[in-house]
């Protein structure tokens, strides 16, 4: 019988198979794979296959989530999504924590996974136990650690969110000065990742943040009486994805632009809890954020997903969603961690003070 013909018979009737049989294949690779280890540092290392560590998760029988609001770059699907797929029951502990209240609570509420900031992934790298997932390769250098500690899922710009019925399309962070701008922050700058960040954006010069200057511009727009709380601003400055997804709601209402001269961005990045009280439901959330189902799913939620342009090459990228997120004008300035810490104890000196 030539191998083709053998491939059909085989398509055609399982039992009549040419060769080996299934059985005797999947018994002689279950022998040359390694035996489950659920706190290993890789899937390869640690399972073998993802089968392998799907059914050791399913065995665990649930994740404990931290800090994952729902309507937050589409973690509501991805966490039903995962559910469904796996057998698994979620466990979404403390949806509104930040990233620092993540890492305090960790001893307490026994999360298996974190979702943080890059200052707070460094600064609670003692806590994390490594695992670099499938799709390693695929991530830049400078958005992972190297020895697997966290890394980033996805990413987003700093934007300006406006409403086009009250008010031109603001240029530049300078142009919220005039008139008829009322401007918000997505929180307090002293505990909001993302309000801290739209201070950061509106103080960049020449590539590099000036703290002074973005108190500065926001203690000028309190006392021309125009920063106020969100529900009644025209302008909120907040991390692209949430005003994208604003904007998707309400398409007439609300628009978005990230201004070319202060192109501000960041990223999440995931950590294993070293303490995980269900290590192999952790490392397969991992691997499903990474995957190409995963990253699809928050690109989804309109951010940008960290192996996006691997998957752009490969042709795994949602191409008609990527076509709905906000233009950028050019690649992202990332914060230093001396710069964040620096801006940081600015803020805390000068913000109450200077805008309250």
């Amino acid at each position: 019988m030539t191998v083709r013909t053998c491939a059909a018979a085989a398509a055609i009737l399982a039992s009549a198979g040419c060769g080996a049989s299934s059985t005797d294949t999947a018994s002689t690779e279950a022998k040359n794979l390694p035996p489950i280890n659920a706190k290993a540092a890789s899937m390869k290392a640690g399972f073998g296959t993802m089968d392998r560590l799907a059914e050791a998760a399913k065995h665990e029988g649930q994740l404990n989530v931290i800090g994952l609001p729902r309507d937050w770059a589409n973690y509501g699907e991805i966490i039903d999504t995962f559910a469904d797929k796996y057998d698994l029951k979620v466990n979404e502990l403390e949806p509104g924590a930040s990233s620092k209240r993540e890492l305090d609570a960790a001893a307490q509420l026994k999360p298996d996974v974190f979702d943080l900031t890059m200052d707070m992934a460094v600064s609670g790298a003692d806590q994390f136990a490594p695992y670099k997932v499938t799709g390693w390769q695929d991530l830049p250098d400078h958005i992972k650690d190297p020895s697997g500690g966290w890394y980033a899922a996805y990413g987003d710009y700093m934007s300006i969110g406006y409403d086009p019925r009250a008010v031109k399309p603001p240029a530049s962070f300078a142009a919220l000065l005039q008139p008829g701008y009322r401007v918000a922050l997505d929180g307090d700058p002293l505990r909001s990742a993302s309000a801290f960040g739209g201070v950061m954006a509106a103080s960049m010069r020449s590539g590099a943040p000036q703290p002074e200057q973005g108190v500065e511009l926001f203690a000028k727009l309190k006392q021309a009486g125009r920063f106020t709380e969100p529900a009644k601003a025209n302008v909120v400055i907040a991390w692209d994805h949430l005003n994208a997804t604003r904007s998707a709601n309400h398409s007439d209402a609300w628009k978005v632009t990230i201004p070319r001269d202060a192109a501000l961005g960041g990223y999440h990045m995931q950590a294993i809890n070293k303490a995980a009280p269900h290590p192999a439901a952790a490392r397969l959330w991992q691997e499903f954020l990474f995957s190409d189902e995963g990253q699809n799913l928050l690109q989804k939620g309109f951010t940008r997903p960290a192996r996006g342009e691997a998957m752009l090459i490969k042709g795994t990228l949602d191409a008609e969603q990527a076509a709905k997120l906000p233009r950028a004008p050019g690649p992202p300035v990332l914060m230093t961690i001396p710069q964040a810490d620096a801006a940081k104890a600015y803020l805390r000196k000068e913000w109450a003070k200077s805008v309250g």
